[in-house]
């Protein structure tokens, strides 16, 4: 009885289960000539896009201008006691 039960239980948790995984493999979609055309215009006007982009290596800190100094040091760390305090 104990075996059956389990096998029922495990069907029905496979169940589900399945179910979701008839979907895995989507249909091909073939492109039709004026698709692939549109597509290759797309292509090209997106390549063309990219090379628009200045490659400006020469301010890679985009921030810079608005900092006036350098960062501050940290200030030195002073010497703890046993119980945590710093000494003076």
């Amino acid at each position: 009885m104990r075996l059956l039960s389990i096998a029922a239980l495990l069907a029905l948790m496979a169940a589900p289960a399945s179910a979701q995984m008839m979907n895995l493999m989507p249909e091909v979609k073939t492109m039709t000539a004026e698709e692939k055309e549109q597509d290759a215009i797309r292509q090209k006007a997106y390549r063309d896009s990219l090379r628009q982009i200045p490659d400006n290596k020469a301010n890679l800190d985009p921030w810079g201008n608005v900092r006036s100094d350098a960062p501050k040091a940290a200030p030195a760390k002073q010497p703890r006691t046993k119980t945590g305090s710093a000494t003076h």
